[in-house]
């Protein structure tokens, strides 16, 4: 199959150009609103919209500034110091989910504290909404046509720009199957059920370290990086402590509720 050549750019005004990875970005941080506002209220979280919508913009920016901050020192600090330019050009894709994880729970945990409202009830909830985000990220990337996967004769391998002339494995549509709507049906029944809070919140820790580490398999390793030990790409490694303290702290709290 070849690549349907998908125009990054959706519209264009003069100098101005929108692209379909950041419409992505837009779209997750608006359906995070609702999601979150259904969840706190199911919670009972003294949560009001106002209140909702300053913790989605405050949690977006740690996000954007800590997946711009994870890829430039994880996967690609040599080409970042010779362009500092590029620095800024959020748009042209380059965002770490590991680094915008941490980014976005501290902005997170900034808020909740300055509220005074228990971090891990309102983690739970928030966490419900990161799945939409990821998928549609995933899909950004596929339009994009980067971070394809690895060559394959499967009969749905694609040919990618930029990927040479044999097929790969659209990973991008894996990660945004898994990281997208199974994992937030997983998410969406814990939290349904009468569980400890901070369970759900680390049920997506261990879930996407599995579900990254899967299909890292898959997905062609960054050129600038190459394999770490020979057979580990760099987000298998970041992912491996996400998925063991994931299960660890998920036994914990259903053990000491116990």
């Amino acid at each position: 199959m070849q690549f349907p050549h998908i125009n990054p750019v959706f519209l264009k005004l003069g100098p101005l150009e929108l692209r379909w990875y950041g419409l992505m970005y837009i779209i997750g941080f608006a359906v995070a609103y609702f999601i979150i506002q259904a969840g706190a209220r199911r919670s009972d979280l003294p949560l009001t919209r106002d209140d909702v919508a300053d913790l989605v913009f405050t949690v977006a920016i740690g996000i954007i500034l800590g997946g711009r901050t994870g890829y430039i020192l994880f996967y690609n600090l040599s080409y970042y110091m010779m362009h500092p330019l590029k620095l800024f050009a959020v748009w042209e894709g380059g965002m770490s989910f590991h680094g915008g994880l941490t980014g976005g729970i501290l902005a997170g945990w900034y808020y909740v504290r300055k509220k005074k409202l228990d971090f891990w009830a309102v983690a739970d909830v928030c966490f419900l909404a990161a799945p939409v985000g990821l998928g549609l990220g995933r899909i950004g990337n596929f339009i994009n046509g980067e971070l394809y996967g690895r060559i394959t004769n499967v009969p749905w391998g694609i040919v990618f720009p930029g990927g040479g002339p044999l097929p790969r494995h659209p990973s991008q549509l894996y990660e945004a199957f898994l990281e997208g709507p199974v994992l937030f049906l997983i998410l969406w029944m814990l939290h349904r059920r009468s569980l400890p809070s901070g369970v759900v919140f680390w049920s997506f820790i261990g879930l996407y370290g599995l579900f990254r580490i899967i299909v890292e398999f898959f997905r062609q390793p960054d050129v600038q990086i190459g394999y770490l030990f020979g057979i580990f790409s760099m987000g298998q490694l970041l992912s491996l402590p996400m998925l063991l303290l994931g299960v660890a702290m998920v036994v914990r709290l259903c053990t000491k509720r116990r």
